[in-house]
């Protein structure tokens, strides 16, 4: 089944009109009234109810949208990765949790695209679910997590440690920011079970968030105190903005990059993997700037 009729399905669904789906299209009525025609000879169903002056969807045109938007959606991306693919000698899809973007990517993406010569890269932001899901699915080639993906056909290599420090707002009593606001960052599974043991008497957390940038943004702003890594605080340490917490220890946290055993691109996720472990973390280019000039990017862009 040709694309062209989902696409065309979707645009009567929306418009609710042939004339002006087939406008929007730029085809003639006819055109489009012969493609609706066609997905409903296939689907042995009737997808929409013609009024005299307008039409609604069945209940089986109602199911078909998800399936149809999520048939145009792939296959719009895969066309457009394989001409990406075209014109580079490798493309790479790459992909983190947010936090291992706050924390990690995003200085290390500068580098490695610095490095690599004729490779194109795809950089998304994903929850441990779907990106273990892609992986599968061969959608990615490299996954960046916490916590290694237990799974035969994946394998899971520790490359780097993050430096987590418990940090509070020097604008407040350390006290304060502890028993009144403190930021819970999910670090993952093993830092929850961890940071129970860790804390067992500390009161449940003012706020709870599964990014490091929020978290930092918060205590900056409203004050509180938060494990967050060292990359993403050391110029707010060192801008006296930001104070570590008295007799709390560093926390190191594993970061794992994650791959398919017989991945068609295995040599460059490989080189990729090399790069990774000889790069040491340092904090964001954004993150530094907003230390420099003492104020956070939301208040610079305002």
């Amino acid at each position: 089944m040709d694309v062209k009729v989902f696409k065309t399905f979707l645009e009567v669904a929306r418009e609710k009109h042939f004339g002006r789906a087939a406008e929007n299209l730029y085809l003639t009525q006819a055109a489009v009234s012969a493609r609706i025609k066609q997905l409903e000879s296939f689907f042995e169903t009737s997808l929409f109810v013609r009024d005299r002056n307008a039409i609604r969807l069945t209940s089986a045109g109602e199911r078909l949208i998800s399936y149809a938007e999520n048939m145009v959606r792939t296959l719009d991306q895969a066309k457009s990765e394989l001409q990406l693919t075209q014109a580079h000698a490798v493309q790479l899809t790459i992909a983190g949790t947010p936090n291992i973007w706050d924390a990690f990517l995003q200085h290390w993406l500068s580098v490695v695209t610095d490095t690599f010569n004729g490779y194109a890269f795809c950089a998304e932001t994903m929850n441990s679910g779907l990106l273990n899901r892609a992986l599968v699915e061969r959608t990615l080639d490299i996954g960046m997590t916490f916590d290694p993906i237990k799974s035969d056909d994946i394998i899971s290599e520790h490359v780097s440690d993050l430096e987590l420090l418990m940090v509070y707002s020097s604008a407040q009593l350390e006290q304060d920011a502890l028993k009144n606001r403190y930021v819970y960052v999910d670090w993952g599974t093993r830092f929850a079970s961890e940071h129970a043991e860790r804390h067992a008497q500390m009161a449940a957390p003012f706020l709870r968030t599964s990014s490091g940038r929020i978290a930092l943004d918060f205590i900056l702003e409203k004050g509180g105190a938060a494990y967050l890594p060292k990359t993403m605080v050391e110029p707010f340490l060192e801008a006296q903005q930001l104070r570590t917490v008295e007799g709390v220890d560093e926390w190191k946290r594993p970061v794992y990059l994650s791959y398919r055993k017989n991945a068609a691109s295995l040599n460059a996720i490989l080189k990729v993997q090399r790069l990774i472990n000889q790069t040491e973390p340092e904090s964001a280019f954004l993150l530094q700037q907003a230390s420099d000039s003492n104020e956070l990017p939301s208040e610079r862009d305002a």
